[in-house]
């Protein structure tokens, strides 16, 4: 998998800089606070995502009583 919650992470700190550049003003301010609320609502679709994701792990796990793989997305390495 190509993204990662990690890479999600990155972006929202990315975002927040942005956002915090106090040379920001005006109708250039206005299209970083409408991109930050873009980012923060598709990042908020994204965790859901992953949350289902893992819960539907752990309930796969419990069924079989094998060992939890933790979905890739998450970006946990397994080894």
């Amino acid at each position: 998998m190509k993204n990662k919650l990690t890479d999600l992470n990155d972006h929202l700190f990315a975002q927040l800089e942005r956002l915090s550049d106090e040379d920001l003003e005006g109708e250039k301010l206005q299209d970083e606070i409408l991109r930050s609320q873009a980012v923060t609502n598709v990042s908020k679709e994204i965790v859901s995502n992953a949350s289902l994701v893992l819960k539907a792990q752990v309930a796969a796990s419990n069924s079989i009583g094998g060992n939890l793989k933790t979905p890739s997305m998450l970006g946990i390495d397994q080894g």
